[in-house]
């Protein structure tokens, strides 16, 4: 039972094997003797991906229920009142951390007082590699992660503006994207989300090249646009007390930036019924959060 659990979690024979303290084939003979048992394949491998069979989601399913029953029944023979703990890992890139991150934690402990949650902050790009390496249960990003037994949807979406210190850019003006270009801009490295935002809004990638800072980091960006160094296009909500407090000004610019949508990842396969029920969580979560600012700067369709 534990075998197919942790592959269907890791989605990696090596990593199930070092869980599992063994060896990599030992892993695919107790799957061989599982599909043997059972009469039907129950993991896709290929070079398509790794998945469950609708019939592996069947058995995985009955194999968690059973696992929780006897551990369950270990603490109570034991006469040991401790719960049993269930863990979600739960990946998130910056922007959800530093706003309705707390509240959604907060506020799945309450309603599952047994449920551990590891968070992780980390880029895009490194959380839907996380997800195809059966790192995380969900994730936060602005990518989707795409494979079998992957589901996504719009978790909520943020308003982008473009923003930079007083000492660098006139609050009055409306900048054109012309003279947008002649400052130094500020944005994610190369290759990112954000940057893929950013350089089809100047139409020739080349008018970034020699003016253009990047940083993987929100809060880095946030204290280089601060401190005067250039302008960028973030999420308003990340810096509206900044602005409040007149370290920033949002520029008035002749073509606004596109909204930015924050896309969940869950793993179905896995966690079935307790998946669901984080998932929901996080809706309310995020529309929660986004009635307590400006609706113009967040929002949930």
């Amino acid at each position: 039972m534990m075998t197919l659990v942790a592959l269907a979690r890791h989605r990696h024979f090596g990593r199930t094997a070092l869980e599992l303290n063994t060896t990599q084939p030992a892993i695919s003979a107790r799957l061989a003797a599982l599909e043997q048992e059972f009469g039907c394949k129950l993991i896709l491998r290929g070079n398509t991906g790794f998945g469950l069979t609708p019939e592996g989601e069947k058995v995985l399913k009955i194999f968690e229920t059973v696992l929780r029953q006897i551990e369950g029944l270990k603490h109570e023979l034991a006469d040991d009142p401790a719960p049993i703990l269930e863990v979600i890992r739960v990946g998130a890139i910056d922007t959800i951390s530093s706003t309705w991150m707390t509240h959604f934690v907060e506020a799945t402990h309450a309603a599952f007082p047994h449920l551990k949650i590891e968070l992780t902050v980390e880029s895009t790009k490194n959380l839907v590699q996380g997800m195809h390496d059966g790192a995380y249960d969900m994730i936060f990003a602005l990518d989707p992660a795409i494979g079998e037994g992957f589901r996504s949807f719009v978790s909520c979406i943020f308003q982008m503006s473009w923003a930079g210190s007083p000492r660098l850019i006139n609050p009055d003006k409306v900048y054109s994207v012309e003279e947008l270009s002649q400052l130094p801009i500020i944005t994610f490295p190369k290759g990112t989300p954000p940057y893929r935002m950013v350089a089809p809004y100047f139409q020739d990638e080349r008018v970034l090249a020699s003016k253009l800072t990047s940083s993987n980091s929100l809060y880095s960006i946030i204290n280089l646009l601060i401190d005067g160094f250039g302008v960028g296009t973030i999420p308003t909500v990340t810096i509206h007390r900044e602005i409040k407090m007149g370290l920033l000004h949002a520029l008035n610019v002749s073509k606004r930036f596109p909204p930015m949508p924050i896309i969940a990842t869950y793993q179905s396969s896995t966690h079935n019924d307790l998946i669901r029920s984080v998932v929901e969580q996080s809706r309310a979560s995020a529309k929660a959060y986004c009635a307590t600012v400006d609706p113009s700067m967040a929002w949930v369709d």
